[in-house]
């Protein structure tokens, strides 16, 4: 029996990890009529009940390539919601109708998509202004086996650098008072339960991007 999507905010819900995303887990934001679906779930009945009890999808937006399942056209065709991937990316949706932004996009007056290169060319990131701030970091920015956000260098990274510069200029863009929590897109099994990194601005501006340069790549 599948376990349905729970609860991390009053209106954001985190469905469980997605095989066909190799883990991955998406959000979903209700916002009255901009109702934001973060990457794919898993394609079960129970998933699709969901989002339909929820009033449907309105956008679906792709924070990285490991984001997008086999059924993003079936998702599109059943919610009629439009697909926001950043430009570089856009190529691995043939033959549907995407939305694609360069550095930024404003979903509502609270919600906006930033480009964080790094991870993948089209890596992104969802900021949230309410409950403090909230980053939905995709693989950007994952919780390591403590809890604590941080970039995670593998294999398949696509430049490691550019990552590192990323995480910079989130440092910049924002406060303690502006970005509270971070909900990542994988590893949320380190949370041990809880429904996203806390402190969040305080655990980035601890990072040693100099020491994380010299990281050698994981599996």
């Amino acid at each position: 029996m599948p376990k349905p999507a729970r609860a991390v905010f009053d209106n954001i819900f985190a469905f469980p990890p997605n095989r066909e995303t190799l883990g991955a887990t998406a959000y979903f934001i209700v916002k009255n009529d901009v109702n934001i679906l973060l990457d794919c779930p898993a394609p079960d009945e129970e998933n699709q009940q969901f989002l339909r009890d929820q009033g449907g999808v309105r956008w679906l937006l792709i924070t990285h390539r490991g984001g997008i399942g086999k059924h993003v056209k079936e998702i599109q065709q059943t919610f009629g919601c439009e697909i926001l991937i950043q430009e570089q990316e856009a190529y691995l949706l043939p033959g549907l109708t995407v939305t694609t932004f360069h550095k930024e996009f404003t979903l509502s007056p609270t919600s906006q998509v930033i480009w964080t290169p790094g991870h993948s060319p089209g890596s992104s990131c969802l900021y949230q202004g309410e409950n403090g701030g909230i980053l939905f970091t995709g693989r950007h920015l994952l919780p390591n086996r403590q809890g604590n956000p941080v970039p995670l260098r593998t294999s398949k990274t696509f430049h490691w650098r550019r990552q590192i510069n990323s995480v910079n200029m989130l440092r910049e863009v924002f406060t303690p008072e502006t970005l509270q929590y971070i909900c990542p897109g994988a590893n949320t099994g380190f949370l041990r339960g809880k429904g996203a990194i806390a402190k969040a601005y305080e655990k980035l501006v601890q990072l040693d991007l100099d020491a994380l340069l010299q990281a050698k790549p994981g599996l």
